[in-house]
């Protein structure tokens, strides 16, 4: 692994010295030559950065640095003001983006010095740093002013998962709002099946509006890439997404989260909090496991979602709300509305557009196109070293039911860059794959022709066969529950809406199958 110092240059500008810059102390030689003595700091490349004030003086900075790195170099920011956080982060943001390319985190281990430039340049590096919009280890150097002897290490690691350490409420809620931008940025919904383009229009229908919107999908589908996905085309686009589970919590610590609590509202509030809603404000926030709600919980979201408006755990004042709500939940909502489970109202409420999202086994060929984009994301971490699949083992791949779905088949690929070397065949599969995958030709020949010598039949597309299952087992829920729709819905575990839309698909009509 490679290593990379990011450092703001600390030879000062031309002109008088900004005002939070002291003078530097007889011998001391600044912050970044200082770690750079250090033995432990060594770097294959080093860049340093300035704005155009500073670009004369920082070279002298420059040349002196490159004895230590075989690759030394200068990047002048086009930054007049480096006390402006705005200027700074927009900067900083596309530098961070031409770094990535041209020092991919997969072979360059980078350091950011936080020593070096404007306290709000410093400032910027930790939040883009815990944004995890710019993979790096902060260090800083110890100011020699501040140790009567030479420190034992002059150098620290700077981090703030620290046990105790005073969070910043500012910069913490702007951590979670550049984390979710980013996260929203790399959500992809693979897949070139009928149903896959099917929830790709229905997904561009309802992105375009404000409606509250509920996803429905067997668990490891990938609802919450949906939900991404609707934040991305919608005109909330550029504000944050806040993504709840709904079933890690217990009742009280979920309302907290939800709504935030007031210093004192209970044991261990030191001090206000806001909750989710209130971080997601001018944005989305998707709310998974809906379905786990307590009683108590779906009353107060009904208010909220009714009203516009929230308070706070143990607080008075009333706080407006502008967010759009996304919901998504594995559970027949429907049943449990049935069963006195769920609120009818809320129900109602969350369901202004219904999304499914297929299982695996529905989506045909998109089985072989997930694997290979699993196999990218697999080659970035082995840094450069890919994995070849054979006929074979896709063949059994695409003939296994997959009950976890798509998270299911990525912990495959991914397990497979632990055990194999070059190639997958299917002994390298896991076994309740191959147990389930049928028989391998003997002598290299497909299964459409092992077929046709066994039987004197060729075998079914996978997806015709699934497709042929899903029209049986559809019409015989119709004819149990003599053509009751929505009765029939809920014994297949499915929406409403996605019955009638399989109905119309598969020619089947209620009325015939009573």
């Amino acid at each position: 692994m490679n290593r990379l110092l990011l450092t703001w240059s600390d030879a000062g500008t031309l002109g008088p010295a900004p005002a939070h810059q002291g003078r530097r102390p007889e011998g001391d030689r600044g912050p970044v030559l200082r770690l750079l003595d250090q033995e432990e700091s060594r770097y294959d490349a080093i860049v340093v950065l300035t704005i155009p004030a500073g670009e004369a003086p920082s070279r002298a900075l420059v040349e002196r640095a490159r004895g230590r790195a075989p690759r030394v170099e200068l990047r002048v920011v086009d930054v007049d003001d480096p006390s402006d956080h705005a200027k700074l982060f927009r900067a900083l943001g596309k530098l961070s983006a031409q770094l990535k390319r041209a020092f991919p985190p997969a072979a360059w281990a980078t350091d950011v010095l936080l020593s070096a430039g404007t306290p709000q340049a410093q400032t910027l590096w930790v939040i883009l740093v815990q944004a995890g919009l710019l993979p790096a280890r902060m260090l800083q150097v110890i100011p020699a002013a501040f140790v009567p002897r030479p420190h034992p290490r002059a150098v620290r690691e700077v981090r703030l998962d620290i046990e105790g350490f005073p969070e910043i409420r500012a910069l913490r809620e702007e951590v979670v709002r550049l984390r979710a931008e980013a996260r929203t940025r790399d959500a992809v919904l693979v897949g070139e099946s009928e149903p896959m383009r099917f929830l790709r229009a229905r997904i561009a229908r309802v992105a375009a509006t404000d409606v509250p919107v509920l996803i429905l999908g067997e668990t490891g589908t990938g609802k919450e890439l949906a939900a991404r996905a609707i934040h991305e085309h919608s005109p909330r686009g550029r504000g944050p997404f806040i993504a709840e589970n709904c079933g890690v919590f217990a009742e009280g610590v979920l309302a907290s989260e939800l709504f935030g609590h007031e210093a004192g509202a209970f044991t261990g509030a030191a001090g206000r909090r806001r909750g989710v809603f209130e971080q997601a404000h001018g944005g989305t926030l998707f709310l998974d496991e809906i379905g786990e709600l307590s009683p108590r919980v779906q009353a107060s979201l009904l208010r909220v979602l009714q009203d516009g408006t929230l308070r706070r755990v143990g607080g008075e004042a009333t706080i407006q709300l502008d967010v759009r709500v996304l919901a998504a939940t594995h559970r027949d909502l429907a049943a449990m509305v049935e069963r006195g489970e769920f609120r009818e109202d809320l129900y109602y409420r969350l369901r202004g557009a219904v999304i499914e999202v297929p299982p695996l086994r529905a989506r045909g060929g998109d089985i072989e196109i997930l694997v290979h984009a699993f196999l990218d994301e697999l080659r970035a971490r082995r840094k450069g070293r890919g994995l070849k699949v054979t006929r074979d083992a896709l063949r059994s791949l695409c003939s296994h039911p997959w009950p976890g779905n798509v998270r299911e088949l990525r912990a495959e690929v991914l397990r497979w860059g632990v055990f194999c070397d070059q190639t997958v065949d299917v002994g390298d599969l896991a076994p309740e794959i191959t147990a389930a995958a049928p028989p391998r030709p003997a002598g290299g020949a497909d299964a459409r022709g092992a077929g046709a010598e066994a039987g004197g039949a060729d075998v079914a597309p996978l997806a015709d066969a699934v497709a042929s299952a899903e029209r049986a087992a559809i019409g015989r829920a119709l004819r149990v529950h003599r053509g009751n729709i929505s009765r029939a819905a809920r014994a297949l575990a499915i929406d409403r809406n996605t019955l009638k839309r399989k109905m119309a698909a598969y020619g089947l009509r209620g009325d015939e199958a009573a």
